[in-house]
């Protein structure tokens, strides 16, 4: 399989490190598929690929939350769109070739998920940030920011 992917950069990094921690491994992860594979292998990462673009969406989706993102109902509707596209590969994967499995991965990481990054997420950190400057300036954070208040911390330290 002849497979380019994008590489992590800093150029990428929103600068919440818990988030940029999980990108950069969704693109580790993505570039697993680069290489000689057999169909066992490849199908086996993408399984892993897609679970851990479950986990790290609802983690983002949770920081949202509790850093009362205005915007998180859009975000949210985008992360759908994701799922739905690397669902549907894991599941017409069988039917695909390896290159053709590579080139949709290469789609959805070089294309989608790259913008999704320079676009939709770089869009939520400002909330991210005076949600863990707000919370550092008072003893007494809100209820609702006790679920991303680790989060929320990581952040105030970017």
């Amino acid at each position: 399989m002849n497979f380019e992917l994008a590489e992590w950069s800093s150029k990428i990094e929103v600068g919440v490190p818990a988030i940029d921690a999980q990108h950069r491994q969704l693109f580790d992860l993505a570039a697993t598929f680069g290489g000689d594979g057999d169909q066992i292998r490849v199908l086996k990462t993408l399984a892993i690929l897609t679970e851990y673009v479950k986990v790290h969406l609802h983690e983002e989706e949770q920081l949202m939350i509790a850093c009362h993102y205005p915007g998180l109902e859009a975000h949210r509707k985008l992360h759908r769109e994701f799922r739905r596209m690397l669902f549907d590969l894991l599941e017409n994967a069988k039917r695909m070739t390896l290159d053709e499995i590579a080139e949709e991965v290469k789609f959805l990481i070089n294309g989608w998920f790259y913008n999704h990054i320079l676009i939709a997420d770089f869009d939520y950190v400002p909330s991210v940030q005076a949600a863990a400057s707000a919370a550092s300036m008072s003893e007494n954070a809100p209820a609702d920011l006790d679920e991303g208040a680790e989060l929320a911390a990581i952040a105030s330290r970017a």
